[in-house]
């Protein structure tokens, strides 16, 4: 027998909080929108295998039955359906993270994403719940044409260079967000992010805004793979969090892909002068040849800049914070990391103050703090 169908709320029932299953909800851009979400009153379920994601991004957020995490993966079917019938909307973020992770582990990246999101999306079709699948700038591959619509051509390398393993994951996972939407209904978008920056973000796994950080805020020399003439537009994750959450409650973004980011360009050589700057630092920028960073498998671009008119025109939306604010963010949290790491004062900026945290583990009856 079918599922009923249970359509998402109205305008009118969406004044009321919702509860939102947020898969990667640990990571750096899912626990700001877990921030955001709990501060508005909402319900949230974080799903995350802690792989890449971390329990002290998360660790603060106030418990008492607002928000749990289950510890668990998205390619667990029965785990994912279970939660998927209790919420109103699924934002689907988790995914591989980092270009070096990327590149050392093309296999792991392209399974988990496409088996992940072919789990959740299938499962909120079932369910008859709304979805917004997370992908990425990385999808346009190596147009570097000027500003990138929705609409812009895809022009991706080789399959056989791991460094595309990630775009060609997460146009699979477009394409099936898409294909359910046409074919069955679901309550399917799609929003590519551009490169977004922020507190949280770790420099694991060749993140560079967090490692040009660490490395000016030590002393230690700011390394630029290639020649620094490669640029970027990077986007204060608060802009990311407004847009998202926007679109999760507008019905006019059904069906539809956007593009998230901020459209001021700055090459990479730029960004290592204004962190050193900002950061105060003696630092000095030395240059990497890309083979010495990466090994085989990498190719680099020129550059990528985002045309968000469709966004501005459903919501209104346009970035808010500078690239100077995201940074002093970035800044003062790793500030912050590098204090609890040493042991040595931290001159700007501190993390916030863990709060008792509801943790759901797989199996396992949930523990309320008191």
């Amino acid at each position: 027998m079918p599922l009923a169908r249970l359509p998402f709320p109205s305008a009118a029932e969406r004044a009321e909080p919702l509860s939102y299953l947020i898969t990667g909800g640990a990571g750096f851009i899912g626990s700001h929108l877990v921030d955001a979400l709990v501060a508005r009153g909402d319900r949230v379920v974080v799903l995350d295998d802690l792989s890449t994601g971390r329990y002290d991004n998360i660790e603060h957020v106030a418990a008492n039955g607002v928000v749990d995490l289950v510890e668990g993966s998205v390619t667990d079917e029965a785990l994912v359906d279970d939660l998927m019938a209790d919420c109103d909307c699924c934002l689907h973020l988790a995914s591989a993270v980092g270009v070096k992770l990327v590149v050392s582990h093309p296999l792991e990246t392209l399974r988990r994403i496409v088996q992940g999101t072919d789990v959740v999306i299938s499962a909120a079709a079932r369910h008859d719940k709304r979805v917004l699948f997370a992908s990425t700038s990385e999808v346009y591959g190596k147009n570097s044409s000027g500003v990138l619509s929705e609409d812009s051509d895809r022009v991706l390398g080789s399959a056989a260079k791991s460094r595309w393993s990630y775009a060609i994951a997460k146009s699979y996972g477009e394409a099936l967000a898409h294909g359910y939407h046409r074919e069955q209904g679901t309550d399917a978008m799609v929003v590519r992010l551009f490169n977004t920056i922020g507190p949280r973000q770790r420099h694991t796994y060749g993140m560079v805004v967090p490692s040009f950080v660490r490395r000016a805020i030590a002393g230690d020399d700011v390394a630029v793979y290639g020649d620094g003439s490669q640029s970027r537009c990077f986007m204060d994750v608060r802009d990311a969090v407004a847009a998202i959450l926007a679109l999760s409650r507008h019905d006019g973004g059904t069906g539809r892909s956007f593009n998230i980011g901020n459209p001021e360009p700055i090459t990479i050589l730029a960004l290592a002068e204004r962190v050193i700057e900002r950061v105060g630092s003696s630092s000095r920028i030395t240059f990497v040849p890309y083979d010495q960073a990466y090994g085989e498998g990498f190719e680099e671009l020129g550059r990528r800049r985002p045309d968000t008119t469709a966004l501005h025109e459903l919501l209104g939306w346009r970035p808010a914070f500078t690239l100077d604010d995201a940074l002093d963010g970035v800044i003062d949290f790793q500030r912050a990391e590098l204090a609890m790491e040493t042991g040595q004062s931290v001159s700007r900026g501190v993390l916030p103050t863990p709060i008792p945290f509801a943790l759901r583990r797989v199996g396992v009856t949930p523990a309320r703090a008191a």
